[in-house]
């Protein structure tokens, strides 16, 4: 008896806290990334929607806790108190540090719960204004021709575009032709490539479309399997599978996480306020306005995501292990 009372009296108490779940405290969505990139932009938009599916009863947060390739970011959250109100929104950085890391801090498979998915962003191949090719097959044909003297740039370790330059420089065999160049992060990259100090980048439509639309770099292939046919600006470009890349399909998706042990009611409620504000015109809008496509298949349920994870991982790591880029 005095067994089902103890029972009884942690079930009340479980089942009060995920009803006044998340009270007054607020939900902090840590990025791993630095305040004005992509990630930072999403997670801030999600804020608001979620607050807003919330009811307006939540207030939200964002941190940005940047370095290590969002490994510093993505150790505080799995370390955190899972009480909810600490949550790591993470991009594809998230399969690739098991193979970009010798040493990781965390599990990405086992020290999180799985919210659900967010968005997927197409990357897009560009150049320096003052690059001598006007197209793709060009390009590819510039490359080779100047082996050696070419040079790629990304915003670091970990980040989409370095993992985006790595896995087109494998599929076109120019792993020896182009020296990469690393930068602290996304816009000093860009900046690079506009003041054409750097030749070319791969990175995320929300870091390219207005560069693009501004002339002020060049624009070459999109890294999805089908045309973007539904973006007024990059409808046009070819994909890399239609260059001949066979299989060739990159998108930096964007993940919602908890720490491991996040009371069960807790995540319902999370994940609830997350596939509504999924749907919010609002977040849809200011995504598609930056070439993301939100997500409404079944990854935005826990366990589906959990698995498009486990199989990301399976398929970075293999390329990343060829490149030999890694850290301890």
């Amino acid at each position: 008896m005095k067994r089902l009372l103890i029972l009884a009296a942690a079930a009340t108490a479980f089942f009060a806290n995920a009803q006044t779940f998340p009270g007054p405290k607020p939900i902090t969505f840590v990025v791993p990334f630095a305040a004005g990139g992509p990630t930072d932009r999403v997670a801030r938009d999600l804020a608001e929607a979620m607050r807003k599916s919330m009811g307006g009863g939540a207030n939200f947060v964002v941190e940005n806790v940047n370095g290590a390739g969002g490994t510093i970011g993505a150790a505080k959250v799995a370390k955190a108190n899972p009480d909810g109100h600490t949550l790591l929104l993470h991009h594809i950085g998230m399969a690739a540090a098991p193979g970009l890391y010798r040493k990781l801090p965390y599990k990405p498979l086992d020290d999180f719960e799985f919210l659900g998915m967010i968005n997927e962003v197409p990357m897009t191949i560009i150049g320096k204004p003052q690059l001598a090719a006007n197209n793709y097959r060009d390009l590819e044909n510039y490359i080779r021709t100047n082996s050696g003297k070419l040079n790629i740039a990304h915003a670091g370790l970990g980040s989409a575009s370095h993992l985006c330059g790595l896995m087109w420089q494998a599929a076109i065999n120019a792993k020896e032709a182009m020296t990469t160049i690393p930068f602290g992060g996304t816009a000093p990259a860009m900046n690079a490539l506009v003041g054409g100090q750097v030749d070319m980048m791969c990175d995320q439509t929300t870091n390219t479309t207005g560069q693009i639309e501004a002339g002020r770099v060049k624009a070459y292939a999109v890294t999805t399997s089908r045309p973007l046919s539904g973006n007024k600006l990059l409808k046009d470009y070819p994909t890399l599978q239609e260059m001949g890349l066979k299989g060739f399909n990159l998108t930096i998706w964007h993940g919602l996480y908890a720490p491991k042990g996040t009371p069960p009611a807790v995540m319902a409620q999370l994940n609830a306020a997350l596939k509504i504000a999924l749907k919010d015109p609002d977040f849809i809008k200011k995504e598609e306005g930056l070439g993301a496509v939100v997500v409404t298949d079944n990854r935005v349920e826990p366990a589906a995501h959990k698995a498009f994870v486990a199989a990301e991982i399976n398929k970075l790591k293999p390329v990343i292990d060829a490149a030999g880029k890694y850290a301890d």
